[in-house]
């Protein structure tokens, strides 16, 4: 579905993916966000699922990203602005934020800042850290060779070169489907900078994550991967010791694409902390 999306003087077309069901803002909101040079494929399985067991799903391109149109955000807490107003734009009174990556600084930031704190119910963080540096080398060939970055990246965001026996389906090839789409959104953005530059400088330079933790008072699920070299597991401990309703999950045999690498584990840890969430929250009358 394309809402329209009015931030801060513009309005821009933004795509967001229902999960095969007409989003309806009455049912509670699953608000799922993507990382950096992705786009809202990497929820397909979880956001279907989500759309047909109770909630209203809104997978979002962020702007310059897929079918949203603009042009890519370059702070965090831009893109926190700005989806504080597709949810204004899509009517949603309360919603459950599930950020991948560069998505989970977005959730962080749009809890920690809300001004309607009772509008977030919960947070799940997957492949979270902070802070989220990025080496010099991988910034220069984001912006300047795409494709050694799309191989670096790729590499390390997955914990084998093989995929494993419980692949989605037949022939599914986990890198390479990773690849493919980064490389169709760096197709997007040849000029300088690159939407992968702009993304990874924003996470980069992002520096408000305790602050932000300090000020969250909702539910938190961190999912992290066990064998995650891009944002380890540890890397997260400054913002699970900041957030007093934190719950951390560590995903066996995945590295930083959890989605991808164990794509059942992640639906039911996301799915069974999205309904505890929402139940806690109408409960206390939020």
């Amino acid at each position: 579905m394309l809402l329209k999306t009015h931030f801060r003087g513009t309005e821009h077309d933004t795509y967001c993916y229902t999960g095969g069901k007409a989003f309806d803002p009455a049912l509670p909101t699953a608000v799922f966000i993507h990382g950096g040079q992705n786009d809202h494929s990497v929820w397909i399985l979880q956001t279907r699922y989500f759309a047909h067991h109770g909630f209203g799903v809104l997978a979002v391109d962020l702007p310059g990203h897929g079918r949203s149109q603009g042009p890519a955000l370059t702070t965090i807490e831009d893109l926190s602005d700005w989806l504080s107003c597709l949810l204004d734009a899509a009517g949603v009174s309360k919603a459950v934020l599930i950020g991948h990556s560069m998505g989970s600084l977005i959730a962080l930031e749009s809890a920690g800042r809300a001004k309607n704190s009772s509008r977030i119910a919960g947070i799940a963080l997957v492949g979270a850290a902070y802070p989220m540096k990025v080496a010099d080398a991988l910034l220069d060939a984001a912006n300047n060779d795409q494709q050694n970055a799309i191989d670096m990246v790729n590499i390390w965001s997955h914990s084998t070169m093989s995929p494993k026996p419980s692949a989605p389906g037949p022939g599914f090839y986990v890198q390479g489907a990773s690849q493919r789409l980064m490389q169709r959104i760096a197709s997007q953005s040849a000029a300088r900078p690159t939407v992968f530059y702009t993304d990874f400088a924003a996470c980069n330079a992002y520096a408000n994550g305790e602050r932000a933790a300090q000020a969250v008072t909702c539910p938190t699920l961190f999912l992290l991967g066990q064998r995650d070299v891009m944002t380890p597991a540890k890397a997260a401990a400054g913002l699970i010791g900041a957030i007093k309703q934190a719950k951390v999950v560590q995903v066996a045999a995945c590295g930083h694409a959890l989605m991808a690498e164990q794509p059942d584990a992640v639906l039911e840890q996301l799915f069974t902390f999205a309904k505890a969430a929402t139940v806690a929250a109408l409960a206390a009358g939020d």
